[in-house]
């Protein structure tokens, strides 16, 4: 009985089989150590996830589903096309509409970042904790990844900005690296190289700070009233 080629040419191999097998493993476990090992966050962290996400869909259609081998490709290349479209809305849909639940809908730490930014210091007669006026700037520059001032003492409704003079990216949290906290409502100051963000002080007490990815990278400030 002799086979055919076509038939087996259509279902692939047993060793395209395989190297789907061990690149679809690969391509899970490294954005799972990415995520669990903290080595990119933000931003960054999403775009990879989902890069990683795209190849797998990638390597299901070419290594088991046979993308192209069928009689009619050109049909299987447009419902491809249709259903990528579709992924594409739900997903960009979905983090959109979290996003802004999250900031919106959460009543701690996103409704402060959002009173905050709005400066809403009264809401139905009661104060909310926002400064109604700004005081003076002060500044933390991150070069060379090292901090300076690595500590400031200002009044409340004075601002702080974060100022990256390095080459590479810093994200700013609050708190120890073991147990980080929000300030004012930011998680988390994701500074580009060359930018600045700035944040009003508006909770008293001495606070800490540090690089999320280079924990040796803190300081801290201490707002007076």
């Amino acid at each position: 009985m002799s086979s055919n080629p076509k038939h087996h040419t259509e279902h692939g191999t047993t060793a395209s089989y395989i190297v789907g097998f061990i690149l679809s493993l690969l391509f899970t476990i490294i954005p799972y150590l990415l995520v669990t090992k903290h080595k990119v966050s933000g931003t960054s962290l999403l775009a990879t996830v989902l890069g990683f996400a795209l190849l797998q869909m990638i390597i299901q259609l070419v290594f088991f589903l046979h993308l192209g081998r069928e009689k009619k490709p050109y049909w299987q290349s447009s419902f491809l096309v249709a259903t990528v479209g579709l992924i594409l809305v739900v997903v960009v849909g979905s983090l959109w509409i979290m996003h802004h639940l999250h900031y919106n809908m959460v009543p701690t730490e996103a409704s402060k970042k959002l009173v905050n930014d709005e400066a809403i210091y009264q809401i139905g007669g009661e104060q909310t904790g926002a400064c109604q006026t700004m005081g003076p700037n002060h500044q933390i520059t991150i070069k060379d990844g090292q901090i300076s001032p690595t500590h400031i003492a200002a009044q409340k409704c004075d601002t702080l900005s974060f100022v990256n003079q390095d080459d590479e990216a810093h994200h700013i949290m609050f708190g120890s690296f073991e147990e980080p906290q929000p300030y004012a409502g930011e998680d988390m100051l994701s500074l580009r190289k060359g930018r600045a963000k700035t944040i009003t002080l508006s909770e008293q007490g001495t606070h800490t700070f540090h690089d999320h990815m280079h924990p040796e990278t803190s300081g801290g400030f201490t707002v007076l009233p």
